[in-house]
């Protein structure tokens, strides 16, 4: 709401409440008379508490200057509408000039002019300032937020992107691989890629995707993966999936697989196993990864090794207090469960 509008509702506000007090005297022209001074001292005040005391001295904090220059303003306006511009109080009737007045009952003695208007000015203005401080912390809370929904959207991008790369670095290689053990297959590993790349640029750009389309990442990329030897690789896949149309954030469950198949040595196919599962309803995914732990030391590529913080950070930002995440490792075996919490906005 701007500021005209803000002055208008408050002016519109005061001549309702005036109207209303001139309905319960019934007297038109000595209430105009009697109160249109105060009234234009309502204006005057509202007007310089929206359009210059507040921005001025209240939202920068210089709480004591405001109100001193609310008080004293206050203070003029209420003694000017009192005693300067107040209209001369009407004779009674059948009262003669030099009769003296009877004497009112002091238990019926009225309120002052003066203590009428500092009341109403003093109401007035506390009721604008009240606005523009409830205005000024509506819109710095929606700030907030809006900053908040900015800085997290620019931190998912910044880990897709860090996602996307080491990806695509590990698929090359694979097919790098593949190309010089069987050229045959080459043309069928390169279709996976594309299908995963046409995935990773088109579809992860949502901030969620169909379960369905992120299985069958994951199956590209397992099968991928496998075509680099003749023999089968000892990895296992459980798929019990009740809505495929369910929604979740892309490349969720891929660092945990890529961190199987890193550190499992599966390659060496002695021993070593991967068991991959993944199960959904329409109020809840739980993916479940196995895999071996070699009882040698594993040598690692140094490329990579951000995946499993990475997907903790997406976690915490996309699923806020709608996720469980379980790392255990124990007796040669290495544990990963998600559960994500599906809820109906997704």
């Amino acid at each position: 709401m701007s500021k005209a509008k803000r002055f208008y509702f408050q002016i519109l506000l005061w001549i309702i409440v005036w109207f209303i007090l001139w309905i319960s005297t019934g007297t038109l022209r000595g209430f105009i008379e009697e109160n249109s001074i105060p009234f234009l001292c309502q204006i005057f005040l509202i007007s310089i508490i929206i359009f210059y005391l507040a921005e001025t001295f209240l939202f920068k904090k210089e709480y004591f200057l405001f109100a001193i220059i609310c008080i004293t303003t206050i203070c003029i306006c209420t003694f000017l509408s009192s005693y300067f511009f107040s209209p001369t109080p009407p004779i009674p009737p059948n009262h003669a000039p030099g009769m003296r007045m009877p004497l009112e009952s002091p238990h019926r003695k009225p309120p002052s002019k003066f203590l009428i208007n500092l009341l109403f000015l003093s109401f007035s203005s506390m009721l604008a300032t009240s606005i523009e401080i409830f205005l000024f912390a509506q819109r710095k809370e929606e700030e907030t937020i809006r900053r908040k929904s900015e800085n997290l959207q620019t931190e998912l991008k910044l880990l897709k992107s860090q996602i996307n790369p080491h990806f695509l670095f590990n698929c090359l290689n694979n097919i790098y691989a593949l190309s010089v053990i069987n050229s045959d297959k080459t043309q069928q590993s390169i279709s996976y890629l594309s299908n995963m790349l046409r995935y990773v640029l088109y579809e992860c750009e949502r901030p969620f995707v169909p379960l369905e389309k992120e299985i069958t990442y994951v199956k590209n990329y397992i099968r991928l993966f496998s075509m680099k030897k003749s023999s089968p690789y000892p990895i296992s896949l459980v798929f019990d999936i009740e809505n495929p149309n369910v929604l979740i954030a892309p490349m969720i469950f891929i660092p945990f697989i890529e961190n199987a198949i890193k550190h499992s040595n599966i390659e060496k196919l002695n021993g070593s196993y991967i068991k991959l599962e993944i199960k959904s309803s329409t109020e809840e995914v739980v993916f479940k990864i196995q895999n071996s732990i070699p009882t040698e030391e594993v040598s690692k590529d140094e490329v990579g090794g951000i995946g499993l913080e990475n997907v903790k950070k997406r976690l915490a930002i996309v699923y806020p207090e709608k996720h469980l995440l379980h790392i255990q490792k124990n007796n040669g075996i290495f544990n990963v469960e998600l559960n994500l919490r599906i809820d109906a906005e997704y």
